[in-house]
């Protein structure tokens, strides 16, 4: 069958062949399978469903049809109230799904670790766009639920100096919270801090390294980026910590 370029991937060659997806297979492949089992085992529809590996060594995964926001420019329904509580909620029901499994072995959950909207399929629920699946599971592993959520707060509310509002962003942080129904959001904002610090710290780390992919991103300007937004949220942090209690 015809293989198309599936567009937003930066790190991975990813393509469609029919219904399935097909990606380079790596050392994750057989944690990604076995999660993406456990998942289907438990009925639950937001993630692709794992099929094996094709006659080209590529893993093979169920095609999700939706939008995904890939792109800078994105409807309103995408960033909305309503996307958050539900982006929130999916997230707490794979945590929950994970939770006391061999997978998780002693930590809380198995946690995604790149969840953005770039890695969300969005479908039309009564006339608007609304999250309905996560893709892009290469990164998942044991982990605390709070690294996941504080995650989603720095993408899905884009945490840094494009905000034009920190009084709502504050609010949305707390929506994100209360709709996962997170108990240590005292620790949030610094684990969003933590996550920025990683993130830059690790395109550096493996573009100097000579690592291709972390390279390019270097080149586009990631870790610059990423440094103005862990310094945005110290900035404000103190505003963003006092709408979580």
């Amino acid at each position: 069958m015809p293989e198309s370029s599936l567009p937003g991937g930066f790190v991975n060659a990813v393509v469609r062949v029919g219904d399935t997806v097909r990606r380079p297979v790596s050392a994750r492949t057989k944690f990604v399978g076995d999660l993406l089992r456990l998942f289907e085992a438990g009925g639950w529809s937001g993630a692709p469903r794992y099929l094996g590996v094709d006659e080209k060594g590529r893993e093979v995964l169920s095609y999700l049809d939706g939008h995904v926001a890939w792109e800078p420019r994105q409807p309103a329904a995408v960033s909305s109230d309503e996307s958050l509580v539900a982006v929130a909620r999916l997230v707490r029901e794979f945590h929950d799904l994970t939770a006391g499994t061999p997978l998780a072995g002693d930590h809380d959950v198995v946690r995604h670790n790149d969840l953005s909207p770039k890695n969300t399929v969005y479908r039309l629920v009564s006339g608007s766009l609304r999250p309905a699946a996560f893709i892009d599971w290469d990164l998942a592993a044991p982990g605390a639920r709070i690294h996941d959520i504080a995650h989603v707060c720095w993408q899905y509310l884009g945490l840094g100096p494009a905000v034009a509002d920190v009084g709502d962003a504050a609010r949305r942080m707390r929506l994100i919270a209360d709709s996962y129904a997170l108990s240590d959001r005292q620790r949030l904002v610094s684990t969003v801090l933590w996550w920025q610090d990683r993130c830059r710290r690790g395109i550096e780390t493996g573009a100097d390294a000579g690592d291709v992919a972390m390279v390019r991103l270097r080149d586009v300007g990631a870790a610059r980026e990423v440094q103005r937004a862990y310094q945005w949220v110290s900035d404000h942090r103190r505003a963003l910590e006092r709408a979580l209690h």
